[in-house]
């Protein structure tokens, strides 16, 4: 770090920090969620802790010692559906494994060994980071600095994806030179989370009233959407776009303008490695690229899995283990994947999840009169829309550094809505009838 030698440390220091707090999460488990939003997608520092005893899984053990001290000092979930969406999403979910066991698609989920077994482990770790947020989440206090933790978040993302790129020259663009980022899974997923997280901090500052804290809000959106430019990826810049439309929609209808000039001379301003990235999804034949046509083939071979077990599906996690076209591994569209493997039940639970999330950020933006509320529930509703883009070009909502910050700033909204429905109510008990006539008229 700077030169100093120390960074060697971090990582140490940082795994030690996460035994600390799973001691103080089962007295005081509002605090030990705060240190576990800074890790959340910062899956190469988290990749340091695998040497050490359990430090693949103490993300793991500090999240079911937040959920302990949560339930023994007595604090509750808010009602909302989506909890107990995910609640049956889950068991569908692992039923459905057994089904593609019975299918003879997958083995049977019984061990850590089994990797259908693990991946759904790992991703029902999303839904209780969800529930513990809820739980712990309890005040204004709160919500503020979840946000300020998860701006701190997405700088340190930022930082890391930043440095990477820049060590590598851009005049063209090279496939070759593309990296994992500090996600560590690809710059496509990087790519997915800035451009979230760019929308989110576009749309919060709307309604920020001290000037330090727009700048600072301004600031991070754009040093994010400049980040993401240069992961080069196609569906992170068409999410960007979606975003400002619906903020331009929204809120600031000045965004249209400038989105339709962009849409016109975005060739010349933007760098010469990004206008080629834009370009070449179809060759000088005017045929598709390779990657490109590789996705239609596979998704056609998608579409015939499908017919096939249409209300159930294959199973969840199966179709990584089947054969496909060259010998890819996943749908590239998170939808076609729902589809394939869990069939029109599993797709059904899947919308509901997304349309909950819209609408409760939604109701949020239009109900609260707090700046803070109101700046969460347009900020999380732009958030949403860049995830519901960048989904169609891969799957992005099954990885926990993606979308459980999304989940955090979901159950902060809950508890925020909450607080604005429970205010209204309060408000109007207050209010005088009008026109009703004094008794002593009768």
């Amino acid at each position: 770090m700077l030169g100093t030698g120390i960074g060697v440390y971090i990582p140490v220091v940082a795994y030690l920090g996460f035994w600390v707090m799973c001691l103080v999460s089962l007295g005081k488990p509002l605090y030990g969620f705060y240190y576990l939003i800074l890790f959340l997608p910062y899956r190469t520092m988290r990749d340091h802790f695998l040497p050490y005893p359990l430090g693949a899984q103490v993300l793991t053990i500090l999240v079911l010692c937040i959920l302990i001290g949560a339930i023994t000092h007595s604090k509750r979930l808010p009602a909302a559906r989506l909890y107990f969406i995910w609640l049956f999403f889950g068991i569908y979910l692992y039923f459905s494994m057994w089904l593609g066991t019975a299918l003879a698609n997958a083995p049977a989920p019984l061990w850590l060994s089994d990797f259908n077994f693990v991946n759904w482990k790992d991703y029902m770790l999303i839904p209780l980071i969800f529930a513990a947020a809820g739980m712990v989440i309890e005040d204004r206090k709160a919500i503020r600095t979840v946000i300020l933790l998860t701006a701190l978040s997405v700088a340190f993302i930022d930082r890391s994806s930043l440095l990477d790129s820049m060590t590598r020259s851009w005049a063209n663009f090279d496939e070759n030179k593309r990296s994992g980022g500090p996600l560590g899974f690809g710059a496509n997923q990087t790519a997915a989370y800035l451009t979230q997280f760019a929308m989110f901090f576009w749309g919060f500052v709307q309604f920020a009233k001290r000037f330090k804290i727009k700048l600072a809000g301004y600031a991070l959106a754009g040093i994010t959407i400049f980040t993401a430019m240069y992961t080069f990826s196609r569906a992170g810049y068409l999410a960007i776009l979606v975003g400002v439309l619906v903020l331009g929609l929204l809120k600031d209808r000045k965004l249209l303008l400038l989105l339709g000039v962009f849409l016109m001379v975005w060739q010349s301003v933007v760098p010469t490695a990004v206008r080629e990235r834009v370009t070449m999804t179809e060759n000088s034949n005017g045929q598709l690229e390779a990657s490109a046509q590789e996705r239609v083939d596979l998704w056609e071979n998608a579409k015939q899995s499908f017919y096939r077990n249409p209300l159930f599906g294959n199973g969840f996690a199966t179709f990584q283990m089947g054969d496909h076209v060259d010998n890819l591994k996943d749908t590239h569209n998170w939808y076609v994947k729902v589809l394939v493997e869990t069939g029109v039940i599993g797709f059904v639970f899947a919308f509901l999840l997304v349309q909950q999330m819209l609408a409760i950020s939604y109701r949020l933006f239009r109900r609260a009169s707090d700046p803070l509320y109101k700046g969460l529930g347009l900020g999380l509703f732009l958030c949403v829309c860049a995830l519901i883009v960048t989904n169609f070009f891969g799957d992005r909502w099954t990885y926990l550094e993606i979308t459980a910050p999304i989940w955090v700033l979901v159950s902060a909204a809950i508890r925020a809505l909450s607080f604005t429905e429970a205010e209204s109510a309060s408000s109007s008990e207050e209010e005088p009838s009008v026109g009703a006539p004094a008794p002593y008229y009768a």
